[in-house]
């Protein structure tokens, strides 16, 4: 069968329309690129104004949260730092801070459970170490308490780590000093003196931590040194006076306290001290660089206390129906204990003082029976204490 002319032509323009597609492909093919790389990066522009528009509305509920925690409004906080968790789901600092919020609500459990996982992302973090050790001493669980504290002692903290470091070792002291475990508290407020600033706020603040701990020689070396740039210091005149009172240093502690009463006129407590550490220095028969003679004054006068004392016991102030052993001793020595039985026998001071010594400290705790011992009555138990092991 012949072919027809429109199909004689067909091949021909078949070739041409397939050199012309071939012309046009790698145009094509370039404007498809470029539409696809306009694409990604609107796709791209998007995705990062979204992200943006999400960190800034988490942000702007986390500084409102900030603002709130600050203030002491924890309800408030806890709502913004959820609504701020809602556009950052692992966000550690939103974490943390609705961590702290609830624990301002006293929501403990809540707390405990984002803390515990914070923890296990950044066991190394200060501020997390901290809360969950304050969460374990409301507990009760000291033994936890106690590591955590430590941790976050040694931990990686923002800001000055120095300062919050020993902030850190002073809250674990004041823990310590609370549970009555006054040995630790000791040690770590050695830990913390050999490191402390030449700050004497800083100085008293860790005398008065000794003072509490009953390191008492360690309370007045730091002492001393907030008086060298404070000499006139009211709480660190009344801290080491007694200081050096509870360590039997009585001239010292009369010294420290005088500054104390006269810097504080109100400070009965130092008053008090003033007198009894005055009251010691009086009656004290064995002090150096006092004569002959005003030492046997002086235990002539404890012998008559000691005998008061014996007399406070009985209702009628018989020394016959009181404590006979003591009131016999008594009588039996009180011929010889005069002036001139003391000159002529120097070791009946002795005998006589440890006599007047036996009667304070067996009537001391008696004060149902005797009444609470009188001023005098507690300047010779301070004696007594001061010269038994000598």
């Amino acid at each position: 069968m012949p072919e027809s002319k429109g199909d004689s032509i067909n091949p021909g323009r078949k070739k041409l329309d397939f050199r012309r597609y071939l012309r046009r492909e790698p145009v094509v093919l370039a404007l498809l690129s470029v539409l696809a790389v306009v694409f990604f990066l609107a796709v791209t522009g998007l995705s990062h104004m979204f992200h943006a528009q999400q960190e800034f509305l988490g942000n702007r509920w986390f500084m409102r949260g900030n603002t709130d925690l600050q203030q002491g409004h924890f309800d408030r906080a806890v709502t913004e730092f959820r609504a701020s968790l809602l556009y950052s789901r692992d966000n550690y600092s939103y974490q943390l801070n609705l961590a702290q919020a609830l624990l301002g609500l006293k929501r403990t459990g809540e707390a405990d459970s984002y803390l515990i996982n914070l923890w296990e992302r950044e066991p190394e973090n200060g501020l997390v170490n901290l809360a969950l050790a304050r969460i374990a001493a409301q507990k009760g669980e000291t033994e936890k308490a106690l590591r955590y504290y430590h941790n976050a002692v040694y931990a990686t903290w923002p800001g000055d780590q120095e300062v919050q470091r020993r902030d850190t070792r002073l809250e674990l002291i004041e823990y310590l000093l609370n549970i009555n475990a006054k040995a630790q508290a000791q040690a770590e407020l050695i830990a913390l003196a050999a490191n402390l600033e030449d700050d004497p706020v800083q100085q008293a603040q860790v005398a008065d931590f000794f003072l509490q701990a009953g390191d008492y020689e360690h309370a007045l070396a730091e002492y001393r040194l907030t008086l060298k740039a404070q000499p006139h210091e009211p709480s660190a005149l009344a801290g080491a006076g007694f200081a050096a009172y509870q360590l039997g240093h009585y001239s010292l502690a009369e010294r420290y306290l005088q500054g104390a009463v006269a810097a504080d006129p109100n400070d009965a407590q130092s008053a008090a001290r003033l007198r009894t550490a005055a009251l010691v220095m009086k009656m004290d028969p064995f002090q150096r660089q006092i004569s002959v003679a005003q030492r046997d004054r002086i235990v002539l006068e404890a012998f008559t206390t000691a005998s008061e004392r014996l007399k406070s016991c009985s209702p009628a102030g018989d020394l016959n129906t009181t404590l006979p052993g003591l009131a016999g001793d008594w009588a039996k020595m009180k011929p010889r204990v005069t002036e001139l039985g003391l000159r002529r026998d120097p070791d009946l001071v002795n005998s006589a003082m440890d006599l007047v010594f036996n009667i304070e400290r067996q009537t001391e705790h008696q004060v149902s029976r005797c009444g609470a011992p009188t001023a005098t009555d507690t300047a010779l138990l301070l004696i007594a204490k001061l010269h038994e092991t000598s």
